[in-house]
């Protein structure tokens, strides 16, 4: 879950939900992601973070319409899967890993497909993360 966390700090570029993903296989660190924002600008970011967010203006549910907004992490690009492709890259068989997630309180369902389809055993919370996270 440190891991998760770090890469969470170093990597992710969605101020929204900042996130954190890791695959372990057998002990062993595999793969890794943080989610990432279409919108590269420092600026456009911190706009984004404190008052151009089109999901948060029309009260969208989380881990729906990402398409609304450029500043908000498409699922794809979600720390899940990001951890997923990464850990595809490094492993030739993933099936039976286990991933940790930091940031966030729960799996939208896409991330949860992408983790079911690259055989993904258990998705491990922090404790408390939905008191710590939920926005």
């Amino acid at each position: 879950m440190a891991e998760a966390k770090r890469v969470c700090m170093k990597y992710s570029t969605d101020h929204n939900h900042p996130t954190g993903a890791v695959v372990v296989k057998d002990g062993t660190i595999i793969g890794r992601g943080a989610n990432q924002s279409a919108i590269r600008n420092a600026w456009l970011l911190n706009a984004h973070k404190k008052y151009l967010c089109v999901r948060k203006w029309l009260h969208v549910k989380s881990g729906t319409l990402y398409w609304l907004c450029p500043g908000c992490a498409s699922a794809k690009m979600h720390a899940e899967p990001r951890a997923v492709r990464d850990a595809q890259k490094n492993c030739s068989d993933i099936n039976d890993a286990d991933l940790y997630l930091w940031g966030h309180w729960w799996c939208c369902k896409p991330c949860w497909d992408a983790m079911i389809a690259a055989g993904i055993r258990n998705v491990y919370l922090l404790d408390e993360s939905i008191v710590l996270f939920k926005k």
